[in-house]
């Protein structure tokens, strides 16, 4: 039919040079004009088909589009128009006055049913065709005009209504009828007309070349104009990005990253290392997630062990420790880390290695960067270090909008002597003034391994208030003396999860949009790139 259709428009065009309304056409196979929507769809593709043969610049046609507004009738609509409306089907179900028993509304709603009696009895009482009478209703005139009948005829018909706007209206408030848009056209000539229907060539072949018929052939035109198709590919994560920016900062100001693939650690690294009570609550089975196959990690080294477990139980190192039992069995169980902490833990530990004068084989010296000794000439073995990483943790947390039992901790470690909790407080303006935030602010807290300890805020113009954005502090000289470190030694230590300013930074209220089965791929791909 396409093409019958096309050929029925360019001989119109030629006999008639321009038509000037496309509802005019009577569709090949069709016994009425055009004149719903659905065939001026169908003329619609066949002009865009006849558009689309130009040749060079010259289309065979042009065409002109007019937009018009009619009405058509609802599936309710249609049954009116079939039985007659509500009120009429009322009207005629009820006995006429003083002929007959009046029905009670009860029986009304058997004869028409339900929806008929409710909305056909109170416009039957607005029109004045019945009446009460006793306990039932009875028709009080002999004979009616069902109007909403007869209009909705006409728009089934025609699209539209005589009677003007407010019946159509108040039709449309009944839901009986929707309003529809549609459209039609105009057509005339183009410059390369034609009553031939012979498609242009698409390609120059070679049959063409040897035979010579491109001579006599018409070509479709290049539209050297049209963009390819748009190719996919990989998309980095929001959470990457701000990942990659992070840690480009910590690289500008001079940091090493640690090593963090260990996913299990022991309850030694985890905690009793950092000078953790053995009783405290964040080792509770409802804050960590504990292995049950293997239960139990390798010891550590014996002399190292000692020192912990005695600054524990009987203090040490000018600590009068925490004066509980020491349990070998809480020590050695594996667990999903809680913190990166343990990893900077396990790098400090090779970092005063010389210091206790021992070669310790691994990567402390690169971590190092080649630095010699900050003391006062004497070498003891210790060098001045930066360390940082970034890599996921695990706790048992209940998971809603802010929280998950996985996420990734952004820490970072500074060693060296003598420093002050004001060198721990400048670095730390100067580390977020690089991720763009101004203003900062401090205030104190308890860690178990650090003292003292430093919650960090900062102002957030978009929420016009302060939230917290990572903990900071001192570590401990017993979490640090008995790895071996000099006593003038102090070390830096601070962390914050990148899940919060990744949401920040992209306008994300609940973190399950960020990550896991509700993230968007599309929100992926279109994600900006970060910049702090």
């Amino acid at each position: 039919m396409a093409e019958s259709l096309q050929q029925l428009i360019l001989n119109t065009l030629d006999a008639q040079s321009t038509i000037e309304d496309t509802r005019s056409l009577m569709i090949p196979g069709q016994s009425a004009p055009a004149v719903s929507q659905e065939d001026q769809i169908t003329i619609l593709g066949a002009l865009n088909s006849l558009l689309s043969r130009e040749v060079r610049v010259d289309p065979m046609i042009i065409y002109e589009t007019h937009d018009t507004l009619s009405h058509a009738l609802t599936p309710e609509g249609s049954q009116i128009v079939e039985l007659g409306s509500h009120e009429a089907r009322v009207w005629a179900a009820l006995p006429a006055k003083g002929e007959g028993s009046p029905l009670t509304p009860v029986q009304l709603k058997k004869q028409v049913g339900d929806e008929t009696a409710k909305v056909g009895q109170g416009r039957a009482f607005k029109n004045g065709w019945i009446g009460k009478e006793a306990d039932g209703f009875v028709k009080i005139v002999l004979t009616i005009q069902d109007a909403t009948q007869v209009d909705l005829r006409e728009i089934a018909s025609t699209g539209t209504l005589e009677a003007g706007e407010k019946v159509l209206a108040d039709l449309r408030k009944r839901k009986l009828i929707v309003q529809r848009k549609g459209q039609w056209f105009t057509v005339k000539k183009g410059s390369n007309f034609s009553t031939s229907t012979a498609k242009p060539e698409t390609d120059l072949t070679v049959d063409m070349l040897t035979s010579g018929t491109w001579k006599a052939s018409t070509f479709k035109k290049y539209n050297f104009d049209a963009e390819g198709a748009p190719t996919t590919g990989g998309a980095l994560h929001p959470l990457l990005k701000v990942r990659e920016e992070i840690r480009n900062i910590f690289l500008e100001m001079g940091f090493a990253e640690m090593p963090t693939s260990s996913f299990v650690e022991s309850g030694f690294w985890c905690f009793d290392a950092l000078f953790v009570p053995q009783q405290h609550p964040a080792r509770d089975l409802q804050d960590t997630f504990y292995l049950s196959d293997p239960k139990e990690a390798l010891p550590p080294e014996p002399e190292y062990y000692k020192r912990v477990s005695t600054v524990h139980e009987h203090g040490g190192f000018g600590s009068t420790g925490y004066r509980a039992p020491w349990s070998h069995e809480e020590s050695s169980k594996l667990l999903l880390r809680t913190h990166t902490t343990a990893s900077s833990a396990h790098m400090l530990y090779k970092l005063s290695a010389k210091c206790r004068g021992e070669k310790l084989e691994g990567d402390a010296e690169e971590f190092a960067h080649g630095s010699s000794t900050t003391g006062d000439g004497s070498d003891d073995g210790f060098r001045p270090a930066k360390l940082f990483s970034i890599d996921r943790v695990f706790r048992n947390e209940t998971m809603d909008a802010t929280h998950l039992a996985e996420f990734h901790q952004v820490e970072g470690v500074v060693a060296d002597r003598n420093l002050t909790l004001a060198d721990l407080i400048g670095f730390m303006r100067v580390f977020f003034k690089k991720m763009g935030i101004e203003k900062v602010r401090f205030k104190p807290a308890y860690n178990p391994y650090t003292e003292p300890s430093l919650e960090i805020f900062a102002f957030h113009p978009m929420l016009d208030r302060w939230v917290e954005v990572g903990n900071s502090g001192m570590f401990r000289p017993e979490m640090l003396e008995p790895m071996g470190f000099p006593k003038d030694v102090r070390v830096h230590g601070w962390g914050l999860s990148l899940e919060r300013p990744t949401m920040i930074r992209y306008g994300i209220n609940n973190i399950r949009t960020l990550v896991g089965h509700k993230v968007s791929i599309e929100g992926i791909e279109n994600s900006p790139a970060v910049m702090f």
